[in-house]
């Protein structure tokens, strides 16, 4: 089994925290329909924590070069609605630490990987030579516009994860991302914190992955497909439902402390941990609010691509877009 490191919350996405009017945890099935929350709720702005670690990505990426568009479908998982209140509503929180393979991946990740794959769980991708890029978005610490920058001079594009506070607060550079090619991933609106989406009824899971959806896809005319659980915290019954809505759920084969704005890593150090932790399939989680990550992506990008890394999309062709609906 899989060694689980156990994540504190991260401050990346909760620098402006108020208390969550969210529900308290229940085993409740998922609602028949989701009818938009209103956006009265406070806002839990996103951020991983200090031992987000490294996971895993999907078989079908885009070069870098194409240009991410909104989904219109989506895959048909295995997993019944009406079955899954009955499943594990425990928390899993996805840590793999420092131990690596012969091929350089966390070693943990594999058991995880083979386990939720049917739910459309990404730990680490599957093909060879191709690196994802990954920022998550929880509040603007002034770098994101710089990060694009950079991704558009060196032709990469990456995925972003906002939450509900970041969509309303930086309309116009969420429309950049959009723009310019990238995609971007649902992580929550609320982005609740202290185990997430486990602490709360199954039907307000729905309802707050739906409510930051149909936000992007009014505000944006796009449809989200991929989705991070906020401080990666998850159980069976949300993979089985985000799963079964149509979204691809990403987590991360890479990450380190960069996500504390106040405190952040030696350049130098964090270039060489970012490189020599490449591996074929990496996700790489990064956090835009880390004024080291925006000096080092140049030389970062330039270095991966050097060790012959190509750096991708996960590919949007999917059947339908992710919906609230419960019926089979």
């Amino acid at each position: 089994m899989a060694a689980m490191v156990a994540l504190s919350g991260c401050t990346a996405c909760d620098n402006t925290n108020t208390s969550s009017s969210m529900p308290s945890t229940s085993s409740s099935s998922p609602s028949t329909s989701s009818s938009l929350p209103n956006e009265s709720g406070s806002v839990l702005p996103e951020g991983p924590s200090s031992s987000h670690s490294e996971s895993s990505a999907s078989d079908h990426s885009t070069s870098s070069s194409s240009h991410s568009t909104s989904s219109s479908t989506v895959p048909t998982l295995s997993t019944d609605f009406s079955e899954i209140g009955a499943l594990d509503g425990s928390l899993v929180k996805w840590g793999p630490g420092t131990h690596r393979d012969d091929r350089n991946r966390p070693s943990d990740l594999d058991p995880l990987q083979e386990k939720y794959e049917k739910y459309n769980c990404w730990f680490i991708g599957k093909e060879k030579g191709k690196i994802y890029l990954t920022f998550d978005e929880g509040y603007e610490n002034g770098y994101t516009e710089k990060i694009l920058d950079v991704l558009k001079d060196k032709d990469v594009k990456a995925i972003f994860f906002v939450t509900g506070h970041y969509v309303k607060s930086n309309p116009e550079l969420v429309q950049r991302m959009i723009d310019e090619g990238h995609m971007v991933g649902n992580h929550s609106d609320k982005h609740p914190v202290n185990g997430g989406y486990t602490t709360l009824p199954i039907d307000a899971v729905q309802d707050d992955v739906m409510s930051l959806h149909n936000m992007v896809k009014e505000q944006f005319d796009y449809n989200m497909s991929v989705f991070r659980y906020p401080e990666g915290a998850f159980s069976e019954q949300t993979a089985a439902l985000l799963g079964k809505m149509g979204y691809k759920q990403l987590f991360w084969s890479f990450a380190y402390n960069d996500w504390n704005a106040d405190k952040q890593p030696d350049p130098a150090e964090a270039r060489k941990k970012i490189v020599d932790s490449a591996h074929d399939g990496a996700i790489y989680l990064l956090h835009a609010v880390s004024s080291t990550n925006t000096a080092v992506l140049p030389d970062v990008i330039d270095e991966l691509r050097g060790k012959g890394y190509e750096f991708a999309l996960f590919d949007e062709s999917i059947e339908q877009t992710p919906s609230s609906s419960t019926a089979d």
